[in-house]
């Protein structure tokens, strides 16, 4: 359980989260066969692959802060971390008032085309801002959080959100795509060299146009939302040169952005375990979003909701991780 959880009053359990399926039923002909999956062992512990039914898990506040957040885990584009990352986030999120929502996209090692994940993105932001004020959500205050190939997933929305990458194919396809912060955390940032080397850039390879189309750092742009980057200088899967290729990109064109490089952390931390380095990026990142008008101005102290030291478990440092 999650300190995030942990933290809540006996009687005052979190309800559980509302699923909301992203597309029209039988929208897009599916590769899958079988039952999704969620992973038990090592790096694989929570991830989901096979999955059919893309969809957005929405977690909603008891006292919603007019905050928003829509969460991408990583996993190479072969799975979703969702129990190591992209829910724990949500719960703490949660916690501190943020309305968020985990979308669980379609995965190209699954079968589907590179563009699909891109087409989830950037209806599940659309989706939130029409169900905006049902949520209680101001929709100037919906942003992205994406971890390593989810942190692509989500720079790809916060710079190509104009894309017309469906058709459209309701009245919720009226809202923008463009998020209002983005916040990419030990991220894949480039398909290009010297930065290709990544399982995202070879499930996406499969797109002849894969490196120009998704290389975040491509497409930046003195319109997209300001941009918040986490990362370890000694991850081993994603190179830190991805976050700083995406700072430097942005800088360069007086993008808003904020990069916290820690000296030691490894790959895939989620919130990060109690007293490391990277378990500060949550309290950082709280307040970067405050700073810029996100999260209302509360003064919660982030660093409370984040996870109970968890029972030691296979490193989540695997090659095949991003």
């Amino acid at each position: 359980m999650s300190a995030a959880a942990a933290a809540l009053p006996a009687h005052a359990a979190p309800p559980a989260p509302e699923v909301v399926p992203l597309w029209p039923a039988d929208q897009w002909p599916s590769p899958v066969r079988g039952p999704e999956r969620t992973g038990r062992d090592g790096s694989a512990s929570g991830a989901v692959s096979n999955v059919s039914q893309p969809r957005m898990e929405i977690y909603r506040p008891e006292r919603p802060n007019g905050s928003a957040a829509v969460i991408f885990g990583g996993g190479g584009y072969f799975r979703i971390q969702i129990g190591g990352a992209a829910r724990p986030t949500a719960l703490w999120l949660q916690s501190i008032g943020v309305t968020a929502a985990v979308v669980y996209y379609r995965l190209p090692g699954d079968g589907w085309s590179p563009v699909s994940p891109f087409q989830d993105g950037q209806r599940a932001m659309r989706l939130m801002r029409a169900r905006a004020a049902e949520l209680g959500v101001d929709p100037q205050r919906i942003g992205v959080i994406g971890f390593s190939a989810g942190g692509n997933l989500a720079g790809i929305v916060g710079t190509r959100f104009d894309a017309p990458l469906y058709p459209p194919l309701d009245a919720a396809d009226r809202e923008s795509a463009r998020p209002d912060f983005l916040a990419m955390i030990y991220p894949v940032v480039s398909l290009k060299p010297p930065l290709d080397t990544t399982r995202s850039r070879r499930e996406l390879g499969k797109q002849a146009d894969a490196v120009e189309a998704y290389s975040v750092e491509a497409h930046v742009r003195r319109d997209m939302p300001p941009v918040f980057l986490a990362q370890a200088a000694d991850d081993p899967i994603a190179d830190i040169g991805h976050s700083l290729a995406m700072f430097q990109a942005t800088r360069a064109i007086g993008v808003p952005v904020e990069l916290h490089a820690f000296e030691r952390g490894g790959h895939s931390w989620g919130l990060g375990q109690p007293g490391t380095l990277v378990a500060q990026w949550p309290r950082l990142f709280a307040h970067w979003a405050r700073s810029h008008g996100f999260f209302g101005a509360a003064a919660a102290a982030p660093a409370q909701d984040q996870p109970a030291k968890p029972k030691p478990s296979a490193r989540r440092d695997d090659a095949d991780g991003d």
